[in-house]
Order: C-alpha cells, then sequence, then structure tokens
C-alpha cells in the first residue's frame, strides 16, 4: 500500500475530493461517504458477528459474493455489497488508506457521480473476472460457497486510473517507505496480483477481482464518455424524467379522452340524445365538467 506524497500534489488533495452528489449531500465527498459507508458496516458485522459463527441478520451473511447466490441464485446485490464488506481490521484499513490518498484525484477528474459509478463498476468487474477465471481449468480454485468481500476491486481500479491520468505523479510505500511513480506503483501491484493467480496461491481469487478492478479502471479513464449517463441520475434529473412521464401520460389520456367525446357527438347527431347509454351520457357530463372548471 502507499499513500500520496502531497509536497508533489497539494492542488489534489486541498481541493475538497471533487464535491458530492448535490442537494444536502454536497458538503461531503463522495470518497467521505464512501470512507464512512465502509467504516460502519465495518463495525456493524463485527457486532453482528460473533467469533467464527455469522449471524443470519450480518451484512457478511447477506452480502458477501460467492458463486451459489451471487451467479447461480442470481442474487445480484451481492455484486455491489460484497464491496463494503471486509475480513478484518488490517483489510478494511488498508483499503481505507488507498481510498482516501487516491480516490479524491479520480473524484476530481470524474466528478462526483461518474466517480461513483466508476468506484462501483470496478468493484463489479472484480467479481466478474474472478468468476470468469474460475472457470479456466487449473487456473484457480474458487468453491460454490467461497466467499469474496472488500473494496480491492474497486481500489484497483482506482489505481490503475491514476496511473494512466497522472502516470508521474509521486508516490510513497508504507511498507517499506519508497518513492516511485503513479504507473510503477499500479504496476507493481497489479504485477503481484498476476503472478499470484498464476501461481494459484490461496487467495488468487481474490487477486483476480484485483486484476479485474484495474482492468475496467483503465478501460474506462481511456473511453470517459462511457459514463456519461451517471450525470443524469441526479435527483433533480431523475425527478424531471417523473414529471415528463406523467405529462406524457396526461397528455395521451387526453387525446383518448375527446376522441370518445366527438364519438358520442356524432351519435347524438345521427340518431338522437335516446340513443345514448348511460355510461356515454356519464362521459359526456364529465367532459362539460373540465371545460367549466377549465374556464
Amino acid at each position: 500500500m502507499a499513500w500520496q506524497d502531497r509536497h508533489y500534489n497539494q492542488d489534489n488533495f486541498n481541493s475538497g475530493g471533487g464535491g458530492g452528489f448535490g442537494g444536502r449531500l454536497s458538503s461531503a465527498s463522495v470518497v467521505t461517504w464512501l470512507l464512512g459507508i465502509n467504516a460502519i458496516i465495518f463495525l456493524l458485522d463485527g457486532v453482528l458477528t460473533s467469533g467464527a459463527r455469522t449471524s443470519a441478520v450480518s451484512p457478511s451473511y447477506w452480502g458477501n459474493f460467492n458463486l451459489e447466490q451471487g451467479l447461480y441464485g442470481l442474487q445480484l446485490w451481492r455484486w455491489v455489497t460484497y464491496q463494503f464488506l471486509h475480513h478484518g481490521f488490517m483489510h478494511v484499513l488498508f483499503n481505507m488508506i488507498g481510498l482516501y490518498f487516491f480516490g479524491p484525484m479520480l473524484e476530481k477528474w470524474w466528478g462526483s457521480r461518474r466517480f461513483l459509478a466508476f468506484y462501483l463498476l470496478c468493484g463489479v468487474s472484480g467479481a466478474a473476472v474472478m468468476t470468469l477465471l474460475s472457470f479456466v481449468p487449473g487456473l484457480i480454485f474458487v468453491g460454490p460457497t467461497t466467499s469474496l468481500v472488500g473494496a480491492s476491486g474497486s481500489l484497483f481500479g482506482i489505481l490503475a486510473g491514476a496511473a494512466v491520468l497522472f502516470p508521474h505523479q509521486r508516490v510513497m510505500l508504507i511498507f517499506p517507505p519508497i518513492p516511485m511513480t503513479m504507473r510503477t506503483m499500479a504496476l507493481l501491484f497489479m504485477g503481484l496480483s498476476f503472478l499470484s493467480v498464476m501461481a494459484g496461491t490461496p487467495n488468487a481469487g481474490g487477486e483476480a477481482a484485483h486484476l479485474g478492478g484495474a482492468l475496467l479502471g483503465f478501460i474506462l479513464v481511456k473511453n470517459p464518455r462511457w459514463l456519461n449517463w451517471a450525470d443524469r441520475l441526479s435527483p433533480s434529473a431523475i425527478q424531471d424524467g417523473v414529471n415528463k412521464g406523467r405529462f406524457e401520460r396526461k397528455r395521451k389520456q387526453a387525446v383518448t379522452d375527446q376522441a370518445e367525446v366527438d364519438r358520442i357527438l356524432d351519435k347524438v347527431r345521427d340518431k338522437g340524445l335516446a340513443s345514448l347509454t348511460r355510461k356515454e351520457k356519464k362521459t359526456l357530463n364529465d367532459a362539460t365538467e373540465r371545460q367549466k372548471r377549465a374556464g
């Protein structure tokens, strides 16, 4: 793991990370919210999990990703929820350190909504690549109930994106404290994950998820327009869409109602008022009342 050397990049970290979601959440960045959510879920999971036994209501019980439930069982939420779960304190600590130092760089570049989509999609890609590689004979072993948890796929997406956008940015490893460029650090971690997968280490499935997050992170930063849709997911934009849909439904209903009134008036002209059914008379009365209210 590494931290950002602020001496080389003051602007990126003093900027506040690119703002928040909008509205009431605008005072905090997406990175801040992700840090808080991960910390709260980790503490909650610890309270609800007793020793090796996991309660049925604990996040790690219903939120982890595994092939049996997430793939075969079509419990699709697990592709996202697993990203907010961690095996232990050091697991969540190092992931959150990486998110804290490198997340703001990507959030500032993407904008808050697209960064959130980027973060979550990189995590989904991590689970997807692990799943695909588990079907390659002799490569990695992932049992049907093997649990995948952690934000590492998302974090590796961030590292890959940062390596593309800021390749010469100076960073420093925590252990050991060696300075290097962002690109070198990203390649180092990805290389270690690749070797772990090829060697079939006990955590080869998790390392495959790292590579999956990094792969999608690289692709999305190279094709930023692919996430333009995320900017349209603001509460105001969603409400505008709902209002537009309501207006369109009302307009179509008005056209249908007017066509029925015209038909009834034609019937009155041809056959007289006595030919109308009770329902047709009610339709005419309702149309008359609407005209009076409209003024």
